[in-house]
């Protein structure tokens, strides 16, 4: 088992910053596919960044590009995510999510650990 615990939530003006990371415990595998996934009330989650293990490549939505930078410390066994030119639009329950393979996908079915989620709320 792996538990998954997010911080770094907060209310941020148009234009800010935030870091949200996520720490794990328990069964963590460097090899593990971990991500970030976010959802509002009455939307489908969607995946926002994605670390596949080995040597797949890191994959962001296009909504997130050139903005967020996901990154994964290994001999910390954690997972962060820096969001930049925040708008809000990105306002969202934001959830570290992982899966027992190396393999990521945008669909969060295949993800058997969650983390509770941080609220990020983004005001214009």
């Amino acid at each position: 088992q792996v538990k998954l615990e997010e911080s770094g939530g907060a209310s941020v003006q148009a234009g800010g910053s935030l870091r949200l990371s996520c720490a794990a415990s328990g069964d963590a595998n460097s090899d593990y596919c971990m991500g970030w996934f976010r959802q509002v009330p009455g939307k489908k989650r969607e995946a926002v960044a994605l670390f596949p293990g080995r040597t797949f490549g890191i994959w962001y939505a296009d909504s997130v590009k050139g903005r967020f930078t996901i990154s994964k410390d290994d001999a910390k066994n954690t997972l962060d995510l820096q969001m930049n030119s925040l708008k809000p639009e990105d306002t969202a329950m934001y959830s570290c999510a992982g899966r027992s393979d190396s393999i990521c996908y945008v669909e969060d079915s295949p993800y058997n650990y969650w983390g509770q989620g941080t609220q990020v709320t983004v005001s214009s």
